[in-house]
């Protein structure tokens, strides 16, 4: 695992945002990052736009249109991090899909993502079977590969998260990204399952927008992450998005702090 992963699950339970890379503006993530960690952010999910994004719903896929209109490409998301990594040190982890990185080329994806200081990737439509496809390269590379689970996982959950490495993404329901108004998944159960195998982190995603949700998310598990409300601030104010977000990170973070 990640020394910087490991240490972001340390200190109680983790808060986890997510951003789309280039939404408003790759200028504006280069804030937004920084400003994000400083407000309390454990770990931050970067999503690299593509144009297909399966997993998500409407929010993070106007944002990925806005990105790659924007200019985003994944050289340019590359300059970001290291644009970042001299301005903070916090975990991060790039969530993509398959397309985007067979296209740059896998071993010279991940060789970039260690170079310059990507802790973790997360592909969402790649089958944890097929996972041997990428797997080498992130270990030569010292980059966590994160395995999800879902609640339709069941008998699979133990052997997922007996392979896991950095976290474990629990997805708390079934469909695409979004926000929800109620989260009904039995997360603790998931969790629990999960535990039986492996002691890796595990964090909540997918529909969580209000501290409520991710303090009762994170009750069963080691942190919460939050990405639609966070890019509909982005959507909203543009360019003068980053106070919103520094806020919005404030709040759920102390949502999570009060669990102890």
């Amino acid at each position: 695992m990640s020394k910087r992963i490991r240490e972001a699950f340390s200190h109680g339970k983790a808060f986890i945002p997510f951003v789309t890379a280039g939404d408003p503006s790759l200028e504006v993530t280069a804030r937004l990052v920084p400003a994000m960690a400083a407000a309390g952010a454990d770990l931050i999910e970067l999503g690299i736009p593509f144009s297909d994004p399966v997993a998500e719903g409407p929010v993070i896929q106007q944002a990925d249109e806005r990105a790659l209109a924007a200019g985003a490409t994944t050289d340019r998301i590359f300059e970001l991090v290291r644009q970042i990594r001299r301005e903070t040190d916090v975990p991060l982890a790039f969530m993509t899909y398959l397309n985007p990185v067979f296209t740059y080329g896998a071993e010279r994806f991940l060789k970039a993502c260690g170079e310059t200081g990507v802790d973790a990737l997360i592909v969402p439509d790649m089958p944890f079977e097929e996972k041997g496809e990428l797997a080498p390269f992130c270990r030569r590379y010292g980059v966590d590969l994160v395995s999800l689970i879902a609640p339709t996982s069941r008998a699979r959950i133990r052997m997922i998260a007996a392979e896991a490495e950095g976290f474990l993404y629990c997805v708390s329901s079934m469909g695409v990204t979004g926000v929800r108004s109620r989260i009904t998944t039995d997360i603790g159960g998931m969790v629990a399952e999960a535990k039986r195998a492996s002691d890796v982190p595990c964090a909540v995603g997918f529909g969580i927008s209000t501290p409520e949700q991710a303090a009762e998310m994170a009750k069963h598990a080691d942190g919460a992450i939050v990405g639609s409300a966070i890019v509909k601030l982005a959507a909203k104010y543009g360019a003068d998005c980053v106070p919103h977000v520094e806020r919005y990170v404030r709040e759920m973070k102390a949502a999570l702090k009060s669990l102890g």
